[in-house]
Formats: structure tokens, sequence, C-alpha cells
């Protein structure tokens, strides 16, 4: 089989491209995935179109193939760790396509469409990675433009955490759900918020960046550029570990225990660690009440390797209780775990495809 044509834009070339496939565009409800039969764009005799969903993260980046019925045809997964240039993660997707396709007997011809997700801010109308600490260099990178030129194909890019809760909204405990949040604890701490059955982005694109938020007990330093918010520099996965260093564990095996061993830990009666348990949940009722509060939503879906923890997640909970009545939401972890970055971003290449053929 004939490998993609992966030619690449120049970024300050691709910057002044027109985005067919998101600008001006309402974004749609995602509840229901596309019916498996071919789109008025589609001879039924041509191969059956597919879709691709990316998930690019700091140190991984994972590409999956779908059919239009959202059905997951294979996975695929390589480094970023050498390779975090936009031309070079660009390449990389190539070569997690191509492995994909061959993998199930497609042909390139049936590719539909493409949906990245990023981490940092990213301005999903248009198609740019506005920023992000996770991957150097990436600034006002026109992603979009790049994916499109690239592979040929209509392309969509969007935050990973937002991408995260289209996932979830979609496929996971969240769906159905018209309100509510999905808040990813890992190194950092980000939300992707459903209010009415709208993911919401903001006038900036920063609606969720909920790691930069002051609570009583965090840090007040004012974050420069790049370097983490006070609430995640507190309980973000490094701020957990920092915590536990502090706490005066000094055995060489504490000291590179991670923030989910210091949980589980805590677990087994050690009362340092329950003390950073204790004031890591504490912290974070206090951002979970706050924004419950602010949007009303009916359900917190945790993510991320932090905040996935069971014990987080009950120590949280029994913060909240006792806290008032108006602002008490359930706290649930989420269904998918890491996959719903790639969720979401197939969820986005169906609709990319729907509103195509519309």
């Amino acid at each position: 089989m004939d490998s993609l044509n992966y030619d690449l834009l120049d970024p300050m070339k691709s910057s002044t491209r027109k985005h067919p496939v998101s600008s001006g565009t309402k974004e749609t409800p995602h509840g229901k995935p596309i019916p498996r039969r071919p789109s008025a764009a589609q001879n039924v005799d041509e191969d059956p179109r597919v879709v691709v969903g990316v998930d690019i993260g700091g140190s991984n980046l994972r590409v999956a193939l779908a059919d239009l019925g959202g059905t997951v045809l294979g996975k695929w997964s390589a480094s970023t760790k050498e390779t975090s240039s936009p031309e070079m993660v660009i390449a990389q997707i190539g070569k997690g396509i191509d492995s994909l396709l061959k993998d199930s007997s497609a042909s390139r011809s049936s590719l539909a469409a493409i949906a990245a997700g990023a981490p940092g801010i990213t301005d999903r109308e248009a198609g740019v990675v506005v920023a992000t600490s996770y991957l150097r260099g990436w600034r006002d990178v026109p992603f979009q433009s790049l994916l499109e030129s690239a592979f040929h194909i209509p392309a969509a890019v969007e935050n990973d955490v937002r991408m995260a809760a289209l996932g979830e909204h979609w496929m996971g405990v969240a769906r159905g759900i018209s309100n509510f949040v999905f808040l990813a604890i890992g190194t950092g701490i980000a939300a992707g918020i459903f209010a009415n059955g709208t993911l919401l982005r903001g006038a900036r694109c920063t609606a969720g960046e909920v790691g930069y938020m002051y609570v009583p007990g965090a840090s007040e330093q004012v974050a420069q550029r790049g370097t983490p918010g006070s609430l995640e520099s507190t309980i973000g996965g490094e701020g957990i570990r920092q915590q536990w260093l502090a706490a005066g564990k000094s055995s060489p095996h504490s000291k590179h225990l991670t923030a989910t061993e210091v949980f589980d830990l805590a677990l087994t009666g050690d009362l340092l660690a329950k003390v950073v348990l204790d004031r890591s949940a504490q912290l974070l009722a206090y951002a979970v009440y706050n924004i419950s509060l602010v949007l009303n939503p009916s359900l917190f879906v945790l993510g991320g390797g932090v905040g996935m923890n069971g014990a987080l997640r009950d120590a949280t909970e029994a913060v909240l209780q006792r806290y008032s009545e108006p602002a008490q939401p359930r706290l649930i972890i989420s269904s998918l775990g890491q996959d719903a970055q790639l969720m979401g971003a197939i969820r986005l290449a169906l609709d990319t495809v729907e509103r195509r053929t519309e």
C-alpha cells in the first residue's frame, strides 16, 4: 500500500489560509454516533469511510482509526519526547495512520476526516494551537492547516481536556448529561466544561484553565508564563510529590513515590501520607465547590493519572459533604480513562464529516 503524502505547509504561510472545516460553524450536540450508512458523498462500492482521532501528549502520541459508526478499528502510539515540533508530530501521525490503514486493510482514499487534541490553549475555530508548555516551540501553530495539507482531508483541532470532556459526553459516564465538568488532574490541572449541552471555550479559548485558580491554602505566588498555576503547583502530580517530600519522609524509597502512590500509602495507615491526602482533598474540594457555585453542574468527572485515584475521590467527597446544599455535585471517576481524549477526537472527526455532508 502506498504511504501517505506528508506535504507540510510552512507555518507562516499556513496561518493565512482559510479554515473551511471549523471557521464559522455552529457547535452541535454530541450525543449520537453517526449512523452506519454511506453518506451522500460516498458510493456504496467505495472502501468504507474511516476517520482518525489523535491525542497529542507531552511525552506520547496516540492515534486511533474508527469507522463512521464510531467503532474503533485500531490504535497506535509512539513517544514524542524526541520529536515534539509540529512537523515531526505530523510525520509521526502519518506513520500511525499508515500502520492502522495497513492493519485494517483500508486504503488512504477511505480517509474522511481527522481531529487532534493538543495540550494547552487551542483556538478551535481558527484551528490554531496558541500556546502550550508541554510541547517545545509550539506557539500560534496553525495545526489544522498543517493536518489538512499533510493528509488532504478535513481536519479539526481542540484542547486535549475539552476533547476528553467530549469523549465522556459521547461514550463515557457523562453520556446524555448536559451540565458537567471533566476535571483532569495529572502533572497539571484543567477542566472541560459542558453547559446546557454546549462545550465552553470562552472569549479567549481559556475556559477551564482552573489550574490557575487561587483557593485557601494554595500558593499565592503569581504564575509566570509557562509555569504551573497556584492550584496545580500544589495538588498537581508534582505539587503532591513536593508536599510528600516536605512532610519529612527521608528513606530512599519514599523519595521517589508518585502522587498516586502516596495516596495509596495513606490507605495503609501511614500518617504522613494521610496528611498529604487530606490536604490535597481539601484544596480540590475548594475548587470543586467554587466551580459548582458558578456553573451548577450536576456531575464532576475526574480524569488524569492523579484525578482517577479512588482515595483522592473519596477524601474529596467526604470534605464536600460538610459544605452547604447549593453546591454538592457528584464526583465520578472517568469510565474511559486515558481513552477519553481519543474518543473525543473520534467524535470531533465524525462531526467534521457530518458537517461536510450536510
